[in-house]
């Protein structure tokens, strides 16, 4: 497994670049962070991840609803603005959340709002090697209101975007709480995931903390050729180098 460490989850409120030296002398070789790159010095950690020889293997891109068809074009200014953030880091992956459900708009009107809008942010990527990932996340819990939580609907509005340019990122823990069936649902959508994200539930604690079976998990995606990588987020219950460690082992 190809592990990305999410610098801004496991190491809130600590400097950037000593997270990630800390994470490189545990042995891994990747990060990422969440949508804030603005408020971040790109050109020291662009600096530091080459010293250190890290790969950046995901970031967002502003949270921008892509339901709500009124602010299609600030979505798409907020695209343009994280391409050239993500050329300079060798960033392969932009994940993009989707917006909060409109109430007084039909789900189909919705759905029809985040294909258009996909269709366009493909046409900004179209022929490089970056990937536009869609990302469902849980309602139960943590995200109350979110538009998108189911996997199979996020593979048909990416089978209707047509695009090899966008995809999904399919978060074990948002999906664990919302539909469980793991591995069955990650081996029928592989073709149409770029990246995963993996946390214990309950509690989005350390990966062996909880209830889902990660061990099982990697090795069906292994046994299934996935070579992408695997997006460690979760709120650390313990010592952050123990925990990591641990997941190493």
């Amino acid at each position: 497994m190809r592990y990305s460490i999410c610098l801004d989850a496991l190491y809130s409120g600590k400097d950037f670049i000593e997270s990630m030296r800390e994470i490189k002398s545990l042995g891994f070789n990747a990060f990422e962070f969440w949508a804030w790159w603005e408020e971040k010095d790109i050109d020291k950690i662009n600096t530091a991840r080459l010293e250190l020889g890290l790969e950046v293997a995901a970031f967002c891109t502003k949270f921008v609803s892509l339901v709500d068809k009124t602010k299609r074009d600030v979505y798409i200014k907020g695209l343009k603005e994280t391409i050239p953030v993500a050329k300079k880091l060798d960033c392969k992956v932009i994940i993009s959340q989707v917006g909060d459900e409109l109430k007084d708009i039909t789900r189909a009107a919705q759905q029809l709002s985040m294909i258009d809008g996909l269709k366009e942010a493909a046409s900004l990527l179209e022929g490089g090697d970056i990937i536009l990932a869609i990302e469902p996340l849980n309602t139960r819990v943590d995200h109350e209101g979110y538009f998108m939580w189911q996997s199979d609907e996020a593979v048909d509005i990416l089978d209707r975007v047509g695009s090899p340019n966008v995809k999904m990122l399919f978060d074990i823990y948002h999906q664990q709480i919302m539909e469980g069936d793991i591995i069955r649902r990650c081996l029928k959508n592989l073709d149409k995931i770029v990246h995963f994200h993996v946390a214990g539930n309950p509690g989005r604690h350390e990966l062996d903390d909880g209830e889902i079976n990660y061990p099982g998990i990697f090795k069906a995606l292994d046994e299934a050729g996935y070579s992408g990588y695997i997006g460690v987020e979760y709120n650390p219950k313990r010592d952050v180098k123990e925990g990591l460690r641990d997941l190493l082992r």
